[in-house]
This record gives C-alpha cells, structure tokens and sequence, in this order.
C-alpha cells in the first residue's frame, strides 16, 4: 500500500479531523452536564464550563499525546517499526493484524482513534454529575460513540478490508455483500452458522418429556439417569426474555443433564414465545400461571409437599416474586432457593438501567402497557448493544469488510434465537423492578392480591453470581442475602452473565470464590473470599445435596395419571419463532 503524494498533508488533515470531534464531543459533554445540573440538587451547571482547570488539563493532555503522535509518524523512516505513542486496552483484538502497521497512514489512524478514545471516555469520567444513574448513563452512551467511531469499522478506514480483497482478487467483497443481503432478510446480523444447530436435534436434547402445559409455559420433566434420585424434586424457572435451552445447550455444557446426573428428578419451565394473541399477559400471570403453577404440578406429580427450585436471571426474580406470594398465603412449598445471576435488589441495575429512565418507562406504559408485544428483535438489539464491540461490530468487520461466515458457537445460537414480551409485563417490570425498585420493600408491591415481601422467602438459598456481570452485577446479586429472610450461601465466578453460568464440571475452566462470611457488605466478603480453580458447579450440587429430603427410587415413569406425558422434551413451545 503506497502513501498519497502528501502525507504530511494527510497527517495534518487527519489531526484537524480529529480535533474537530474530540472538542465537539467536549462541548456536547459539557452541554449535557449543564442540562442535567438544571435539574439535580448540588451540582454546580458552571462546574464543568469550558474554561475550567480540569478540561483545560484533559484538552491539553490530549493535544499533546496528538502532537506527539503527529511528530513520531513523520520522522518515521521507511522500514523502520511504527512509534507506539497510543497502544489498544488488553483484550482489544480489533487492531492486531499486521496490516494495521504496515502503512504509516493507518497506522496513524489507529493511534489516533485510541488517543481520541481514551480523552473521550476520561471527560465522561470527570463530568461533575451528582446522580450516580445520569454518570452511568453517560458513560454508557460515550462508550456507544467511541466503539462506533472505531476505524476498524469502515471499509475507508480498514487496511484489512483492502488486503483482503486484494489477496481474494475481489471474492471477500462479493461474498460480504451476500452475507449483508443475507442478514437483511434475517433482519439480524449473524454471529454464528445458523445450520450448525437444530433445537431438538443437537440442542435441548436432554431427555424428558412435556408433563403439563397451559398458554403460558410448558412443563418439562427429565428421565432419571441414577438409580436413586433425592427425595425433593428440582424445579428450573429460567428468564422469560429468552428461550430456556441456554440451561441445556448440548450434553457437554447442559445445566439440566448436570442436575440429573446428581440425582435429582428434574423439572424445567419453557415459557411460550408470545404473540399478539398473548400480548395482554402481566407479571402475575407469570407469577400464578408460570412459576407457581409449575410448583403445583411438581408436587402433585411426585406426591411431596416440598421441591427443590432454580431461578435464573429474569427467572430468579419471578420464582423470588412468586415464593413471597405463597408464603404470604400461608403455604410453604419450597424447601430451598438457588438463585443464578438474579435482581432482587435493582440500586445498581447494570448497563440496562442506563436505558431505563421515567421517558422511557412511560413511552412502553403508552404504547404497550395495556396490551401489544415488545419484539423479539428490539429486545436482541438492546442486548447486543450493551456490548457493542463483541455482539454487532465483530460481526460488522469480519461478516460484511472481510466476507467470512462466523464460526459456530452453541451459545450465539441461542443468543440469536430471539423472544417476545407481553407489553403489560414489560411495562410493569420495568416501572416496579429497574425504574422504582420496589420489590425490595415489605409491603410496597401488590402482587397476586398481596403485598410482597422478599423477608419471608426464608428457606436456605444458594446465591450464584458472575464477576464481569454487566447484566446483573455481582454486588448487586449480593444484596439478595440481605433481602431473602433464611440462611444464604454466595458464591462468586469468573466470567460474565452467561459464560460464568455455563462452566461446565467437566471441563474445569476459569475459577470461582467462596467465603463463609456472611458480611452485609459485597467488598468485604471478596477481600476475605479464597479463588478456587474451576467450575463452580460441584460447589452448587453439594449444597443441592444436603437439600435432597432424603433419597427414594429413581421414578421409571414420567409424569403421573393426572399428567401424563406428551411430546418429548423439549416440547413444542420453544421452537416457536419470534
């Protein structure tokens, strides 16, 4: 690749460039801390004024590490190695091919956008905003524009992009243009080979069968695979936002097959993909129809008056909901709790409640609240976009500039494999949980014809957290052990909201924490909590273990003569597209 007649030129009108968005991007920081000063108490509007000491540090700070990239790619002499003045973060691959390197002009391009990058998200750190959500929330936009500016990006600006097609003779290009019109009509972009994966055929293929069902879930029962089986049946209430398979993806990684082969006979909820026909459906419907309707089943199917149960993400915080209400009625029909990566407490709600706010809130009561559907799609989006980087523009670059098809991967499969919202529950939970959180306050939620309150949920429970959770953050979750009203045990895992649930035992990876402290406070018990090697499932299934209720023969039929069994596991609801 040749320079253009003038580089010097180049350089300067890429310097200007940069310029130019880097002080825009000040004043339009600066605009908004004044805009939100107008309305929050003890937040000076002229604290962060253009003329102010800090940003006339950061602006100068930033000018120079400009000039002195400016002045190093000028006096770089052909052959020699590039100055590094600005270096990618750990983990950032989107600059490691070597052609990034190779030309002086893109080289420039990418120190240039990290120089741009980092001033960027230092000014959202230092704006003088005293609502943590409104800093939280201009962190998170900061970080859309600067992933989004990237150089990597754009076909101009990717030296890849010119490589690729160059060693292609132009196929790359031919086939990201099939691959762009492909996506088009999927209206999605693809993170993985769709083919790869059938659910029924080489995912969700742990074997049971469908014991019950009414319009708002299925329920599955597993065969045993152990002669005896704890006495206590297992009850698994995943979120609702997505498809339940992500607790039995393939055998190697199924959170389901582990349960089974522990011991336990295993019951799971596969919520129905709403449609239009369902779009009235509220949070209690999900309460008495789903979760608790499930617990009734259970019981009736295995002769107990108590189960064992799981919630997971969205699912945790309807079982937590939904335990409340029959406690609250007198009845007591579970005789231990795990929660995986669950709200009860939403202070810190993670990067979602940077889009939650009283605007948007009430847009969805407006338009969805009393009836309609929250799509599949729009939910995908918003949970691609927390991620940017890895979930859209990964994709952008290698799908579309490089023209390669994305690798399979279980996991992406599902991500992909959208769901719809009922808009009442949407609107509900959103107001109740991530806008007001109510729910950790005794007695402020009406649900089911009571008042809620998480202090009588007082079985033991297992608290399950992930340590780069940006969904639920871990010292969030932590705070479910001060709201539940029994005895809790915390554990901590490597890894983020899914990759930390879905670490198998059988392959060991990451690590996780214990401590046996029970310390209102999340930053205490990490300074004193050991990291042990490896997956923290055996952890779980101990503790599952000493909550069995004893051990009796493994049942060799499923269901029973009031439910008998319908079609296998895993049933027809999840299969439904959204």
């Amino acid at each position: 690749m040749s320079l253009p007649p003038d580089p010097n030129a180049a350089f300067q009108a890429m310097f200007q460039a940069g310029n130019s968005m880097a002080q825009g991007f000040s004043q339009f920081l600066a605009d908004q801390q004044q805009k939100m000063a107008a309305t929050q108490q003890g937040v000076n509007p002229t604290a962060w004024a253009a003329e102010s000491e800090a940003l006339k540090s950061l602006q100068q700070e930033w000018m120079g590490r400009h000039a002195q990239l400016w002045q190093a790619m000028l006096g770089k002499a052909p052959g020699q190695s590039a100055p590094q003045v600005a270096s990618a973060p750990a983990g950032d691959k989107r600059f490691d091919h070597p052609a990034w390197t190779e030309s002086p002009i893109y080289d420039y391009l990418r120190q240039a956008y990290l120089i741009n990058a980092e001033y960027m998200k230092r000014m959202a750190d230092a704006a003088p905003v005293a609502d943590g959500q409104a800093k939280d929330r201009m962190r998170f936009m900061t970080r859309q524009m600067v992933d989004a500016m990237a150089p990597s990006n754009y076909l101009a600006t990717n030296p890849e992009f010119i490589k690729t097609a160059l060693e292609t003779k132009g196929e790359s290009i031919q086939r990201g243009i099939q691959n762009l019109l492909e996506d088009m009509r999927k209206g999605r972009i693809s993170m993985t080979d769709d083919t790869a994966f059938e659910v029924g055929r080489n995912l969700a293929i742990t074997p049971g069968a469908v014991v019950y069902e009414n319009d708002l879930m299925q329920l599955l029962q597993y065969s045993p695979t152990t002669d005896k089986v704890a006495a206590r049946p297992f009850l698994m209430v995943p979120p609702c936002i997505n498809k339940y398979y992500i607790l039995d993806l393939q055998p190697e990684n199924s959170v389901v097959r582990y349960a089974v082969e522990q011991g336990n006979t295993v019951f799971l909820i596969s919520w129905k993909n709403v449609q239009a026909d369902l779009g009235h459906l509220t949070w209690d419907d999900y309460i008495e129809r789903g979760a608790l309707e499930a617990i009734k089943v259970v019981q009736d199917i295995c002769q107990v008056e108590q189960i064992n149960a799981l919630g997971f993400c969205v699912g945790g915080t309807i079982l937590g909901s939904a335990l409340s209400v029959a406690r609250i009625r007198g009845e007591n029909p579970v005789a231990s709790l795990t929660l995986l990566t669950t709200l009860l407490d939403f202070a810190d709600s993670g990067e979602i409640g940077c889009l939650v706010d009283e605007t948007a809130v009430q847009a969805r009561e407006a338009t969805i609240g009393k009836g309609g559907l929250l799509r599949g799609s729009e939910l995908a989006s918003v949970f691609s976009s927390l991620r940017a980087n890895d979930l859209i523009w990964q994709y952008v670059v290698g799908n579309y500039l490089k023209g390669n098809k994305p690798p399979a991967f279980d996991l992406l499969y599902w991500n992909a494999d959208a769901t719809n919202l009922p808009g009442p529950f949407l609107a509900w939970y959103l107001r109740n949980m991530y806008l007001e959180n109510n729910l950790r306050v005794p007695g402020k939620l009406q649900m089911c014809g009571v008042k809620a309150d998480l202090g009588r949920v007082d079985m033991p429970a297992f608290v399950y957290a992930s340590r780069e959770d940006h969904i639920v953050p871990w010292k969030s979750a932590y705070q479910s052990r001060g709201l539940l009203g029994g005895d809790t045990t915390f554990v901590l895992g490597a890894s983020g909201h899914i990759a930390g649930v879905i670490n198998p035992a059988t392959k060991n990876k990451r690590s996780h924490w214990l401590n046996d402290s029970t310390t209102a406070n999340a930053d205490e018990w990490f300074d004193t909590a050991t990291e042990t090697k490896g997956s923290w499932w055996p952890v779980w299934a101990d503790w599952l273990a000493q909550q069995a209720g004893g051990q009796v023969p493994a049942r060799v039929r499923l269901g029973s003569k009031a439910h008998p069994p319908g079609e296998p596991a895993p049933g027809s609801y999840v299969k439904e597209k959204a």
